[in-house]
């Protein structure tokens, strides 16, 4: 390495350090010591003069350097750049016409036209020929989105490489195109590889996206849902205040008894005349507190069920799948056969949720009937008594 190719090495490092903004993630310091490095390695295979290899490793170290200016046209002012630097420091006009020369030749379309201009322009793509490409790669993309100039998405950006690779770019040295196009081609089934997974991947969501739609367009209606939702609640709920109210009879009942009980039973075991007053009223009141008790119990009390059904049931729609107490026995393969028969059919699965609506209904009528009866009895009592104590009060 020339004293005046070290000293270009520094310079360009103290740009890029104090100059080149923090978005550049791709075309940095790092993006061109590989350039400079791929450009030894074509240099040492190639057969140049010691002149033109010091203008090439220059033009190598100063392409870039126009970033720190503008993006686009970023070469022309690499090259305003490389032509200042390299008149301070006495470069022969020579040098700095070919270092300009080949900086100009790492544009996208320029077609290189002697050796200096193949290898720098071999070397500014080396990277697509190394098991790195991958990640300077996505470097790129990055760099492309911090600027604002494109937000690639992974298929685009697969593409725009493949693009890359088999149209938009060739090697132009021999030893590039015998060395570097093994690794590259490698790249470039990767590529294509990854196209591959990402065709399959957005062909699932599509598939997705339309199974989502069609179970949209057969899905039952709002409306629907909302109706048998809100009347289960509410069945439910009157289930709960019909047990709310048997318990307020069993403990108000239970209450009566136990006091009367504890209360009266010395009267009751008192003389004849003396015990006569309240016999009648106590027992008058303890039979309706005890049928009381009973009405309530009967109101709460589940029946018994089979816990069983058969195909047969099913098919014809005779049992209701949905109730615990019709498969609380049975095994889970025949219930999830029984569940399936349902969920392969909207009609069933409408006729279920009725038909539970319906048992609801019916139980929900029982609980009620029982609790009016019980709390006729529970009042009748409660008046029998109240009068008999009168009765008896003024009678004896």
């Amino acid at each position: 390495m020339t004293p005046l190719v070290e000293k270009t090495a520094n310079f360009v490092q103290d740009l890029f350090t104090k100059e080149l903004p923090n978005t550049f993630i791709y075309h940095n310091y790092k993006h061109t010591q590989r350039v400079v490095k791929s450009s030894k390695e074509l240099i040492e295979k190639s057969q140049i003069s010691v002149k033109q290899e010091e203008a090439l490793l220059l033009a190598a170290w100063l392409h870039d350097t126009g970033y720190t200016r503008k993006y686009a046209g970023h070469e022309e002012e690499s090259v305003e750049i490389a032509k200042e630097w390299l008149q301070q420091n006495d470069a022969d006009a020579e040098t700095i016409e070919t270092v300009s020369r080949c900086i100009l030749a790492t544009r996208m379309h320029a077609e290189p036209r002697d050796i200096l201009e193949e290898i720098i322009k071999d070397a500014d793509t080396s990277h697509l020929a190394k098991d790195y490409f991958e990640e300077t790669s996505e470097f790129l993309r990055q760099e492309l989105k911090l600027l604002k100039i494109k937000n690639f998405s992974d298929r685009e950006w697969i593409k725009q490489n493949i693009d890359l690779f088999t149209t938009k770019h060739e090697f132009y040295t021999d030893y590039a195109r015998q060395n570097w196009k093994e690794q590259k081609d490698k790249n470039l089934y990767e590529l294509l590889e990854a196209q591959g997974k990402a065709r399959k991947k957005l062909a699932k969501e599509e598939a997705k996206a339309r199974l989502k739609v069609k179970y949209k367009d057969k899905s039952p209606d709002r409306g629907i849902q909302t109706l048998f939702r809100v009347t289960m609640r509410n069945h439910l709920k009157l289930s709960d205040i019909a047990d709310t109210k048997a318990n307020i009879l069993l403990s108000v009942n239970a209450i009566i008894i136990s006091l009367a009980i504890s209360n009266l039973i010395p009267d009751l075991t008192a003389p004849v005349d003396a015990g006569t007053t309240v016999m009648i009223p106590t027992f008058i009141l303890m039979i309706f507190s005890v049928a009381s008790i009973i009405g309530a119990i009967m109101s709460t009390r589940p029946n018994v069920t089979s816990g069983e059904f058969t195909k047969e049931q099913v098919k014809n729609g005779d049992v209701n799948v949905l109730f615990f107490g019709n498969f609380h026995r049975m095994p889970y393969d025949q219930f999830e056969w029984a569940m399936h028969e349902i969920l392969n059919n909207r009609t069933d699965v409408y006729e279920s949720l009725m038909k539970d609506l319906y048992m609801l209904g019916i139980v929900l009528n029982r609980k009620y009937y029982l609790l009016r009866i019980t709390y006729t009895v529970f009042m009748i009592g409660i008046i029998l008594s109240v009068l008999s104590f009168i009765v008896t009060y003024y009678l004896v």
